[in-house]
């Protein structure tokens, strides 16, 4: 069974930075991305990376401020965020899958199998 679980989030003001972590518990031969979810809208996938870091996408909202990343000795993967602006806010997910993932799919919500429980991040003006 595949536990995945995030830490790291809380409230800065804009301009600041926090790093998101997502263990994951098992294998670390996962493909996986970072979602976030506002209030008043849908969730929406905002960075990927395949098994080895070797790729990474990011979405247009965030490319240039998040970075992705992961560690297989830890078998974590991590978020950092800087420059974050007020509409950053939301909460923020972890995901995972264990196939390959085509780039039209890969911020699909119903292209992940296993989901962390979430993580708040809130910045203020």
């Amino acid at each position: 069974q595949v536990r995945l679980v995030e830490s790291g989030g809380g409230s800065v003001q804009a301009g600041g930075s926090l790093r998101l972590s997502c263990v994951v518990s098992g294998s670390s031969s996962y493909y996986m991305a970072w979602f976030r979810l506002a209030p008043d809208k849908e969730r929406e996938g905002i960075a990927y990376i395949n098994i080895d870091g070797g790729t990474t996408i990011y979405a247009d909202s965030v490319n240039g401020r998040f970075t992705i990343s992961r560690d297989k000795v830890k078998n974590t993967l991590y978020l950092q965020m800087s420059n974050l602006k007020p509409e950053d806010t939301a909460m923020y997910y972890c995901a995972a899958r264990p196939i390959p993932v085509s780039q039209e799919w890969m911020f699909a919500v119903q292209s992940y199998s296993y989901w962390g429980q979430g993580t708040q991040v809130t910045v203020s003006s």
